[in-house]
């Protein structure tokens, strides 16, 4: 890779990690009270699937490890936002489902969101954004094949 190349990759990714860390913040910062990111992005996930995932699917959707989305889990369970049962086929799994308390808490969330990030999309230009989402696609995509 040359020198160009090099700089060009560089530039891209402090970009990209730099929109990430503001995104979150601006995002985090009207949430409702008590939500975190983590909380909001696994709701939304359960919400979009509309069927129960295993803790072990949602850490690998999310690239967490198992504790890490064990503590997380737990912190909604209490909030009575999920349902955590047995898995009937094997009792050493369980399954996990959005509670109609957690679809209002991230339906909450997402009205509290949305304006935001309109905002900036009207900020920047729709157009720009239009132009923007195959090639931050493609990134994903690339980034989440496995080595």
């Amino acid at each position: 890779m040359s020198d160009t190349s090099n700089n060009l990759a560089v530039s891209l990714f402090s970009e990209i990690l730099v929109v990430d860390q503001l995104a979150r913040a601006n995002v985090a910062r009207v949430l409702p009270k008590g939500m975190e990111l983590s909380h909001f992005s696994v709701l939304n996930h359960l919400a979009h699937a509309g069927t129960e995932r295993s803790p072990a699917q949602l850490a690998k959707t999310f690239h967490l490890t198992r504790g890490a989305m064990t503590n997380t889990l737990r912190k909604l369970e209490w909030a009575g936002w999920i349902h955590v049962r047995p898995d009937w086929d094997d009792a050493r799994r369980k399954m996990v489902a959005i509670s109609p308390a957690g679809l209002a808490a991230r339906n909450a969330a997402l009205a509290a969101i949305a304006p935001v990030i309109a905002d900036v999309v009207t900020k920047v230009g729709e157009e720009q954004v239009r132009t923007a989402l195959p090639v931050l696609r493609a990134m994903r995509r690339k980034l989440s094949e496995e080595p």
